[in-house]
Formats: C-alpha cells, sequence, structure tokens
C-alpha cells in the first residue's frame, strides 16, 4: 500500500477514528497499531511479515538477555544479533549481487545455479537498521530494554515510516508507545498539513520530473547534452522532491496519532557545501552511521590517514546500504572524496545556522555556495541513478561532448509546464520556511487566506499529479 493510492486514502481515516476510540486503553491502542502496520505491510506481500516479525522477535529477546547478563556476555547476544540481522539483510538484498561479481571474475558471467532471485523486501533495510539500533543501544545502557513485546513490535513496524523511515531510534520512538497518547488538536492539523505539502513534493514536482528524467537517461547514446544536463539537473529535484515528501508525508501522519518522529530532510539544497548538504539530507540514515560507526572508528579524533579511512568507510557503507551495484559504492566514494577536504581542514562544521538568516534572499556569497554544492551533488545523482557504471560515464560524457546549447528535447507538452509552475513554488515555500520544521509549517493567520492556500494545493495536486500510483524512489532501498 502506497501513501499515493486509493487504498491508502480509504485505511488512513479507518485507522485514525478507530486508533482514537481505543485512546483509554495503552496496551490496546499498540496491538491497534501493531495490527494496522502489520496489514499496511502485508498488502505488498503477506509472505514478508513472518520476516519482520522474526527481526522484531530477535532483537526484543536479544534487548532481554543483554540486560539479564553481564557486559562480556551481553557482547556477545549483541553481536550475534547484529550478525543475524545483517546476514538476512545480506541474502535479501546483496547475494545475487556477489555471485554475480563472482561469476563475472571467475566463470567468464556464467551465473548459473548461483543466484537465489529473490524478492527484496520493502523496507528491509530500513526496519533492520531501526532493530539493530536497539539492540546497540541496549548494550551500551543508553536504553532500558523493554518487556513490552506488543509496544516494541509496534516500534518496529510502525506504518507510517516501515517503508522508507525516517529511521528512528528506540530512545525516542519507544517510549511513545510506553506512554498514554492525548489527542491533540493543533499537533493533527500540523500533520495535516505537512502531509499536504509533502503530497504536493511527491505527486506534482517529483512525478513530473520522473517522465523527463526517464526520457533522458532511456536516450543517453542520442540525447544531445542540453537535453541530458536538464534530465540531472531535473533527477536532483525528482529524488528530493520524492524522498523529502515520502518524509513530510510520514512524520505527518505520525503526528496523527500523536507520534512524533525526527526531521529527515532539511532543505538540503540550500547548503553551502557538501559537509552541511549531508546534515541536511537522510538526516536519520546520515546519523545511524555516524554514531554506530564512524564514532565507534574513532571519528576525525585519530590520525589524518585514520580520518580518511573513516570518512571512506561510512560513505562506501551508506552507498552499499542503497542497493547492490557498483554505482551506489561510486556514488559513495566521490561523495566521500568530495568531503574529505573539509574534515581535513576542519571546515565541515563552518555552516550550522540557518542560510542567510533574517534575509528574503541569500547573500551573493550563500547563492554561490548553494550554487557549486547543487553542481557537485548533481554529479552524483546521475551516479546515482544509473544502472551501470558505464551509463553513468556514458551520460556525463554526453552533458558535455555535444549539443550543449542546443534546444532540449522533450520539454513539452502539460507535464513540463505544471513543473514550471510548481517547481518555483516548491523553492520560495521552502526558502520562506527553510528555518521551520516544514514548508508549510508557518500559514496565513488570516483564517480565509489559509484555507484558499489549502484549497489550491489540492487542486493542484487533483489536477496536475502523474495518473497512476507511481512508486517512490526509496522503496527499492
Amino acid at each position: 500500500m502506497m501513501f499515493n493510492s486509493l487504498g491508502f486514502a480509504l485505511f488512513l481515516p479507518v485507522v485514525f477514528l478507530i486508533y482514537w476510540l481505543l485512546r483509554r486503553s495503552l496496551r490496546w491502542q499498540n496491538v491497534f497499531v501493531l495490527a494496522a502496520s502489520y496489514f499496511f505491510y502485508g498488502c505488498w506481500d503477506w509472505c514478508f511479515l513472518l520476516l519482520i516479525a522474526f527481526t522484531s522477535a530477535a532483537s526484543w529477546l536479544s534487548g532481554l538477555w543483554i540486560g539479564r547478563m553481564s557486559r562480556r556476555h551481553g557482547r556477545w547476544v549483541m553481536w550475534g544479533n547484529v550478525a543475524l540481522n545483517l546476514l538476512i539483510l545480506g541474502v535479501f538484498k546483496y547475494f545475487d549481487f556477489f555471485a554475480q561479481s563472482f561469476a563475472d571474475l571467475f566463470l567468464g558471467g556464467r551465473a548459473d545455479g548461483l543466484l537465489l532471485h529473490l524478492v527484496l523486501p520493502v523496507g528491509i533495510s530500513f526496519y533492520t537498521f531501526q532493530a539493530l539500533s536497539y539492540t546497540i543501544d541496549v548494550y551500551r545502557g543508553t536504553v532500558v530494554p523493554t518487556r513490552d513485546a506488543v509496544a516494541f513490535f509496534a516500534y518496529v513496524s510502525f506504518f507510517p515510516q516501515l517503508v522508507a523511515g525516517p529511521i528512528e531510534r528506540a530512545s525516542s520512538l519507544l517510549p511513545q508507545f510506553h506512554a498514554p497518547r492525548r489527542f491533540d488538536y493543533a499537533l493533527a492539523v500540523d500533520g495535516l498539513r505537512q502531509m499536504l505539502w509533502g503530497f504536493f513534493k511527491k505527486m506534482v514536482v517529483a512525478d513530473s520530473c520522473a517522465v523527463y528524467v526517464d526520457h533522458a537517461f532511456a536516450n543517453i547514446g542520442s540525447a544531445n547534452g542540453a537535453t541530458l544536463l536538464v534530465g540531472a539537473v531535473l533527477f536532483s529535484v525528482q529524488i528530493y522532491g520524492d524522498f523529502s515528501g515520502y518524509s513530510d508525508i510520514a512524520i505527518g501522519c505520525a503526528k496523527l496519532f500523536g507520534i512524533r518522529l525526527r526531521r529527515n530532510f532539511d532543505v538540503p539544497y540550500f547548503s553551502r557545501d557538501i559537509a552541511e548538504f549531508w546534515r541536511r539530507w537522510h538526516i536519520s540514515l546520515t546519523s545511524w552511521f555516524r554514531d554506530y560507526v564512524y564514532i565507534p572508528l574513532g571519528g576525525s579524533r585519530v590520525g589524518c590517514w585514520r580520518v580518511v579511512f573513516n570518512t571512506f568507510v561510512i560513505f562506501l557503507l551508506s552507498g552499499f546500504w542503497h542497493g547492490a551495484n557498483w554505482t551506489f559504492l561510486l556514488w559513495g566514494a566521490y561523495n566521500a572524496v568530495l568531503f574529505l577536504p573539509l574534515i581535513l581542514l576542519g571546515r565541515n562544521r563552518r555552516f550550522r545556522d540557518v542560510p542567510s538568516a533574517g534575509r528574503c534572499l541569500p547573500t551573493a556569497a550563500d547563492a554561490g555556495r548553494m550554487a557549486l554544492t547543487f553542481v557537485l551533488v548533481t554529479v552524483g545523482w546521475v551516479v546515482f541513478r544509473a544502472a551501470s557504471v558505464g551509463e553513468a560515464v556514458a551520460y556525463l560524457r554526453g552533458v558535455v561532448s555535444h549539443g550543449l546549447l542546443s534546444h532540449p528535447d522533450g520539454l513539452r507538452g502539460l507535464g513540463i509546464g505544471v513543473l514550471m509552475a510548481a517547481l518555483p513554488l516548491m523553492v520560495a515555500v521552502e526558502w520562506c520556511n527553510r528555518d521551520a520544521e516544514h514548508g508549510l509549517a508557518r500559514v496565513p493567520r488570516c483564517r480565509w487566506l489559509r484555507w484558499m492556500c489549502y484549497m489550491c494545493l489540492i487542486f493542484i495536486i487533483l489536477a496536475f499529479a502523474q495518473t497512476g500510483e507511481m512508486p517512490f524512489i526509496y522503496f527499492q532501498f
């Protein structure tokens, strides 16, 4: 079941109503959340419910055992659960990749009999990392192991963020399933506003970009440089509108149930260098690798060569987390190369404030830095989007080789017209709310003007969204 589907439009009001009818019983409320989340996930494939249930059970039991054992014995349980969950993730997500790579190196590419051809369970990378963080935090002593299995299973499978995050920590989300929840009208209204903004970014901006981006990547050999350049820029817009749109819908949906999720995007394309970009993009994953990989390796408190090693480790792992393809590893390495000079020169924390705070427009210096960062990030997104390293090289070569000053192909039709109007609107709204939680966090105080804004967005979504249920990009990860 996808957020941008008729099924979800029917599912959400029913779940919302029953959930708050059960408000007098926290236990039954959590049971219902768990059942609704499993139904939501089971709409893709009921067989994979066994997998998420097994992951949840293994992590919950590991937490209980760690809490009863000495630190030395608890370490073995913690590492055992980490290995078990990573093994499951590895078999489903990476086995065929390594088998095919082995066949390419030693068997002349003949991988018959080696490949499992397993269907990748949707969201497995997200809920696996969420379960792992609980076990590790229990071992570290920063989280008390819970005896409430229902609350824990609901924490792992909470349907708004189950499929594509944010990747929550037990220290933040699990206590919310232990405490009674009261309906908060202001929070629910803010959640609906955030969902509305997320649907606009996904269904109008991102999906409109997708039509042109697919055309550009499907015609790399014949398209001129201008077509490929516009395709690269629009993919940067698409992946942001798609993934941040999902995050806004997820976070806003959780607010309807009195649950607060962490922010996952913080206007990343207004970043003034690559370090700031990675503090603002997919925050829950970036912070996960920082806290559970980078800092345990020594972070930036070690020697120069060790810092280089640590930086490449987290970016390569981040790339590989996205999928079993050499393009993701290359994308991770590319970002590590961009990040290294900043961290070695101690400039990786230079920009931690709101870009051009208090100004209507960015300063000339900030605008230049933002433009350069966007260009560097866009080059990386081409590698990320390409089906192979060869395709990525061909695409980038095609951008600069011929026809860069020509007219881009495919820039015609209603979809492009809608995009040319919706994209500036998205940029303007997010710039004006760059110091707020989401794009519609601030709305006009005048009621009729506020509702006119809502109605205009709803009309735009209903009238100009692409036909069909276009999947979210990060569902494949």
